[in-house]
């Protein structure tokens, strides 16, 4: 479907159906993967190791929030979509777009933010740019970093390998950053003491495949939340996912401020939160594996039957929820923007 709209709008880069729609329509005809399937990272390979190659900019508002800011965002959120396929961060590219006006001060701090986030993940800062615009027409600083990593293992971790019956588990519980950059921006009058769950998870996905958990997909669940992220990959792997609700961790003030708020929980953004789809046999192991890294990773839902004559779903209500009666009812995604600038 192309884009319906005749301007861009803040919801094109929500995480929800019109990103959805602004990628179907427009992008993936011109730039799609030969699978026509899009993940955080792509895969290629060499003469020598496999490598796993990834992009992303950000633009945070405000770029220093409660547990981070727009450094250790920059650098944590590109070693995750690597982490993803299983790869190893081995190096990071760095462009920085900074505004005329912006204090040395907070540049030093973003500066030594990402130098941290990078030696903390092993990861070389190689090659980089920076660029200055006049003021009012960069909002203080925007990054763009490319990423590399190796990839050591044999699994092919893509929704491709999804199959039925297989386990859905959450590696912690979600909305915390969403909630963080809310509480931040001081013009919605919203207080709360919650930090962004802003972490890498690449240690935690070695662990895993260490522990020869048989991992069929990684997501991490950044925009949209585990709302877009369970949509994108039900409809590559073509099938339904269904997911307890009841199950699902959400942290009594994040329940908090959606209720007060009108926003949907299921669609906030997380920085330090996957999602793990592996075989029922391996389930168990791979919960004790989470639950090491933070106490509040679940089993959240179950795999359903996959229609493999199919190349990708195109129906709406990929996703389901079951409540503790057993009633089910769609996941829907998010058509506006909930929060624009959350990364």
């Amino acid at each position: 479907m192309a884009p319906s709209h005749e301007t861009v709008l803040l919801a094109h880069g929500g995480g929800g159906r019109l990103s959805q729609q602004l990628i179907e329509g427009l992008l993936l005809p011109a730039f799609a993967p030969a699978d026509g399937v899009l993940h955080d990272a792509a895969l290629l390979n060499s003469p020598g190791q496999t490598l796993a190659f990834t992009t992303d900019s950000f633009v945070v508002q405000p770029l220093v929030f409660p547990g981070g800011d727009i450094g250790r965002l920059a650098v944590f959120g590109s070693v995750n979509d690597l982490a993803m396929t299983g790869a190893r961060p081995v190096a990071l590219s760095l462009g920085l777009i900074l505004e005329e006006g912006l204090a040395m001060s907070l540049l030093k701090r973003v500066v030594h933010s990402i130098r941290a986030a990078a030696d903390a993940c092993g990861v070389a800062v190689i090659t980089g740019d920076t660029k200055v615009v006049e003021r009012g027409k960069g909002d203080g600083i925007f990054i763009n970093t490319s990423a590399i990593g190796v990839v050591e293992h044999p699994l092919r971790i893509h929704p491709s390998a999804v199959r039925a019956s297989d386990a859905v588990l959450v590696s912690g519980d979600l909305g915390r950053h969403g909630v963080a950059i809310l509480a931040a921006r001081e013009e919605l009058g919203f207080r709360s003491s919650l930090e962004s769950d802003l972490a890498p998870l690449h240690t935690t996905v070695q662990e895993l495949i260490s522990s020869e958990v048989e991992v069929h997909c990684l997501r991490d669940l950044t925009r949209g939340g585990l709302a877009s992220a369970s949509d994108e990959i039900a409809r590559a792997a073509c099938c339904q996912i269904e997911l307890e609700e009841a199950a699902i961790p959400l942290h009594p003030s994040v329940n908090g401020a959606c209720n007060l708020l009108g926003l949907d929980p299921l669609s906030m953004a997380n920085e330090g939160r996957m999602i793990v789809i592996c075989p029922e046999k391996d389930s168990e192991c791979a919960l004790k594996i989470l639950q090491k890294h933070n106490p509040h990773a679940r089993r959240i839902g179950v795999v359903q039957q996959r229609d493999i004559q199919r190349k990708r779903l195109t129906h709406d209500h990929s996703v389901v929820l079951r409540n503790n009666l057993g009633a089910r009812r769609p996941l829907d995604l998010q058509r506006g923007e909930q929060l624009p600038r959350i990364c």
